[in-house]
């Protein structure tokens, strides 16, 4: 691989002119598509497999028309101090209020609340639901405005007015973030080249290589119904890797012209040894992403295969544009060691140059590997240990912030009908096969009641052909509760009974169940998961280091940061230490996607780090340095580098910290969190000690699979002896 990649890198170089043109048309041609092709919608959402999908299918077949699931909207309405909601002028209010929401064309219905009874015991609160056609990530923007103006007449009219529900949802902006990231890693990229035009390659590469992505993913949004959170993922992950991938490049090119080479050379070489690392690290990265479709959530599978479509084309940038891009540099690109005007330039001196950080911090460990290897694994064990109270939900309008309407409507529903108003349970009764039906309902909805923490059971509701029959449940918990998450197998355990009895089927859906079932089934897919991840990276990695230990190590090394940052996620958002640092209003369960999200996403991106640190000092040892000595020269050549790729990786994540959605602020702190972990302590400090007291034993591979593997050569051994370079003699691994 490094000979075919090295004459990619030559012949790029060589034929700039030609690779800039196609890929400047391969974006033109991708900003085109995206212009003019239709506007998407928002995705739909479906978890197929699930109990509450299959009762919002049967709701579908035997309810027509009535959008089991489609969105709603609980307008709340309080009266002011020392009135009631039922004094004529704010019934008048409320009844134009509700004359104005009934005009929508998407609308369903909308419930009356003197009519519905959905007036507090008080009188002061009251709420009217919209109901809508379409869910809420379809709904348009026309309907939320009209929903909002109706909001605002009652309120001018003396009334407080909020909105709960979904169908004010809406995918955060974090446009500000990526700017943030943007800015961070020119700054890094700077001090790291000591050259804006050095700095300024691979954030142009990267920002080419997000554009075409994400112009494929707009352009093909509507015919393959992708959601705009499909390209806010695809563009964090491939701007975060396009950088990265290009630095690495750069690097190498660097340090083959300290080595008196010729540009072209120097290209070709970086190519062929740095290139074949960006290649395995972005196939680790593929194989993560795509790996969440066995979570079989169609959402989550498209978002993944988006963004690793992304990462893969942020390699072929990488491995194409960016040599095209340093032979049009020339001489603006230094040598490394010798800096540009921007940072001054390096004076000549007769003694030896002093060694750099990675090299002193390297050697350090080498002379004392047992104390940093338990210092750094004690250490991420510490932080990992609130992982074990973890506690796994999906958020609802009660961890929004105090200043959004959906929260105060919330509060305002709990203050006035309790706190579990805020999720009902849809029971739904099929029974089409029961001899009696009306009995079967009457029988559910008294075993209902008999349960714990059932406030309120309504009758049943039966369709008109009398066989089907929905029966509304209302807790006495919060939606996210685990007390409300038990009612709900509460219910479906009394239906089993009433199942092998009447022969009728008794399914829970709505919103909360959804939660529920969504996160079981992300809980259950996760060991899959990584089973499939790991492993097939575990065989990937084999094949670059021709070692059985080395990827172990990895894998290993990479649970620890995980699950180390998982407990920080715990510590900050559940139990809420340092929240008000973080801006963390509401503490609350852990979001269900997060585990298999940060598996998926930091896996990859660990990897990154794992590949380009030790293929250099799998490179020296194979060419003849004893194994601490290997660990050393891949540090002094490595350290820095990898060092400004997970500062850039963490600036782009830590950005969405600042978003006021609490889930975007959980996934920006936690993969920022998991790359410190995994690249400050996990590959700087726990691999060289790992590999300093294994030595040779590190690199040990059995010889029937080392004649079995395919010899990759991503340390580019065979540039070395093609050229005759190195005659030292080849250590057998």
């Amino acid at each position: 691989m490094a000979t075919f990649l090295y004459k990619l890198g030559r012949l790029s170089f060589r034929r700039r002119h030609f690779v800039a043109l196609i890929w400047v048309a391969l974006l033109t041609l991708a900003g085109v598509g995206a212009a003019s092709a239709p506007a998407a919608g928002n995705s739909s959402f479906s978890i197929p497999g699930t109990e509450a999908q299959k009762a919002f299918d049967l709701l579908e077949q035997r309810f027509p028309g009535t959008s089991a699931d489609g969105a709603t909207a609980r307008v709340v309405f309080k009266a002011p101090s020392g009135e009631k909601m039922t004094d004529p002028g704010n019934k008048a209010t409320v009844k134009e209020t509700v004359k104005e929401l009934s005009d929508g064309s998407e609308v369903v219905r909308v419930t009356d609340p003197y009519q519905a009874k959905a007036v507090s015991k008080d009188g002061t609160i009251a709420y009217a639901q919209v109901s809508y056609k379409v869910s809420g990530m379809e709904l348009d923007d026309a309907a939320k405005d009209a929903l909002k103006d109706s909001a605002q007449d009652a309120r001018e009219a003396g009334l407080t007015v909020e909105i709960g529900g979904d169908a004010l949802q809406a995918v955060p902006h974090t446009g500000s973030s990526e700017i943030i990231g943007i800015a961070v890693a020119a700054v890094v990229l700077v001090i790291t080249f000591g050259s804006l035009v050095a700095a300024g390659l691979p954030l142009l590469t990267a920002l080419i290589g997000v554009g075409i992505g994400v112009s494929a993913i707009t352009g093909l949004a509507s015919a393959l119904d992708l959601g705009s959170t499909t390209s806010t993922l695809a563009m964090m992950i491939g701007l975060a890797v396009g950088i990265d991938y290009a630095l690495f490049i750069v690097s190498r090119y660097r340090a083959e012209l300290a080595e008196g080479r010729e540009r072209e050379e120097a290209a070709g070489r970086a190519v062929g040894t740095a290139g074949s690392a960006v290649v395995f690290a972005g196939l680790t990265v593929v194989i993560a992403l795509v790996g969440l479709s066995v979570v079989n959530i169609p959402m989550l599978t498209k978002m993944g295969i988006a963004a690793a479509g992304t990462v893969a084309i942020a390699v072929l940038i990488a491995l194409t544009m960016v040599p095209a891009l340093l032979g049009y540099a020339g001489r603006k690109v230094r040598p490394m060691g010798e800096k540009g005007k921007l940072l001054g330039r390096a004076k000549k001196q007769d003694r030896p140059a002093k060694p750099n950080l990675g090299t002193r911090w390297a050697s350090f460990v080498v002379r004392r590997p047992v104390a940093v290897l338990l210092l750094g694994v004690i250490g991420l064990g510490a932080a990992a240990v609130p992982a074990t109270s973890l506690e796994l939900g999906l958020p609802d309008d009660g961890s929004q912030p105090v200043s959004t309407t959906q929260r105060r409507a919330y509060d305002l529903l709990s203050e006035g009908f309790g706190p579990g108003f805020n999720g009902p349970l849809m029971v739904v009764v099929d029974a089409k096969n029961s001899d009696d039906p009306e009995a079967v309902f009457a029988e559910t909805g008294d075993e209902i009641k008999g349960l714990k923490d059932v406030v309120t059971v309504t009758p049943a509701q039966p369709n008109k052909a009398g066989d089907t029959a929905t029966i509304t449940v209302i807790p006495g918990s919060k939606p996210s509760s685990v007390t409300t998450e038990n009612l709900v197998h509460g219910i479906r355990d009394a239906g089993t009974g009433i199942k092998a009895d009447t022969g009728a089927n008794v399914l829970v859906t709505g919103s909360t169940a959804m939660n529920i079932d969504v996160s079981e089934k992300l809980n259950d897919a996760l060991v899959p998961y990584l089973v499939l991840v790991v492993g097939l990276a575990f065989l990937l990695l084999i094949v670059v280091f021709r070692s059985i230990l080395v990827p172990l190590k990895a894998a290993l090394g990479f649970l620890l940061s995980v699950m180390a940052a998982l407990g920080a996620v715990v510590a900050v958002f559940q139990w809420g230490w340092l929240s008000g640092l973080m801006g963390v209003e509401q503490t609350g369960p852990v979001m269900s996607m997060m585990p298999i999200f940060m598996v998926g996403v930091v896996f990859g991106l660990a990897m990154d780090y794992e590949v380009f640190l030790v293929t250099r000092m799998r490179e020296a040892y194979v060419h003849g340095e004893k194994p601490a000595q290997a660990v050393v020269t891949g540090f002094r050549h490595g350290a820095r580098v990898v060092t400004a790729a997970a500062v850039i990786m963490m600036a782009v994540f830590a950005g969405f910290i600042g978003s006021s959605e609490s889930m975007v602020k959980m996934i920006g702190f936690g993969l920022a969190i998991a790359v410190f972990f995994d690249a400050f302590v996990v590959r700087m400090a726990i691999v060289p000690a790992v590999l300093a007291l294994l030595g040779r034993k590190a690199w040990w591979l059995p010889r029937w699979l080392d004649r079995a593997l395919p010899n990759v050569d991503v340390e580019g051994e065979g540039l070395r002896t093609a050229s005759g370079d190195d005659d030292r003699e080849l250590v057998r691994v």
